[in-house]
């Protein structure tokens, strides 16, 4: 069974339809890159997946949760599924350890030894071994973020998506945060990632999927998808500046 399963999912705001029927399949272990203009309903189907936006119609199992409006369902469901945006939404008033234990003693109900064990493998993962004790305000852009990312993988997930972590960045804290989500890639976490960075996408994604006005418009394997798209919306979207 494919970890992320999607299958004719709709979703409105009011009467603006913003998914028209997306099927989509993610294996387990696999990276799949979600591209495409402002408004063609990215991430929002990133939120759907994560139970943060309910869906009209269609049918969402995320690791072995089907999606249900509100309940357990769904608290059981983000123990499995960590997400990770633009906005680091880091506690100011905890230290990076303290941001990072909170989720596991809340949720898993695991004891603050443990807990603090966790934190700390996780921010070795992102390369921030010795930020433990320091306070979210002293560190940069892109530290913050690799916390964001180690705050989720705390939770031990099956599945991460990223929303866009790098567009508030400066391309120098950007290649950090790319750098930590490549290393994710290549342990074999099952990602999907929202983003503007297409030579990442390319080299690191093993499929992308390009969305356009609300449905998935083209989707393959990342080399042959941007060596040779398909369709004229895809050409134009690679070809209009936005790499």
């Amino acid at each position: 069974m494919p970890v992320v399963r999607i299958d004719g999912v709709h979703k409105r705001f009011g009467a603006q339809e913003v998914l028209k029927g997306v099927d989509l399949t993610v294996e387990t272990g696999e990276v799949v890159a979600i591209i495409g203009r402002s408004g063609s309903g990215k991430s929002t189907l990133l939120r759907c997946i994560n139970g943060l936006e309910p869906v009209q119609s269609g049918v969402i199992d995320v690791a072995g949760h089907r999606l249900e409006a509100g309940g357990r369902a769904l608290r059981e469901l983000r123990k499995d599924v960590g997400i990770v945006f633009q906005s680091y939404n880091l506690f100011p008033h905890l230290r990076v350890g303290e941001n990072i234990m909170l989720a596991p003693r809340v949720a898993l109900g695991i004891n603050k030894a443990e807990a603090a064990a966790r934190a700390r493998e996780v921010l070795a993962e992102v390369g921030l071994a010795d930020r433990f004790d320091a306070w979210p305000d002293n560190l940069s852009g892109g530290q913050q973020q690799r916390v964001a990312i180690a705050r989720s993988l705390a939770m031990r997930p099956k599945v991460m998506l990223f929303d866009e972590v790098t567009s508030a960045l400066d391309p120098e804290l950007t290649g950090e945060v790319l750098a930590t989500m490549e290393r994710l890639a290549q342990l074999g976490m099952t990602m999907l990632l929202v983003t503007h960075e297409m030579a990442f996408a390319a080299r690191v994604a093993s499929r992308t999927v390009f969305m356009h006005q609300g449905r998935i418009w083209e989707s393959g394997p990342s080399k042959r998808l941007f060596a040779a798209p398909e369709t004229p919306e895809l050409q134009q979207f690679l070809g209009s500046g936005l790499k």
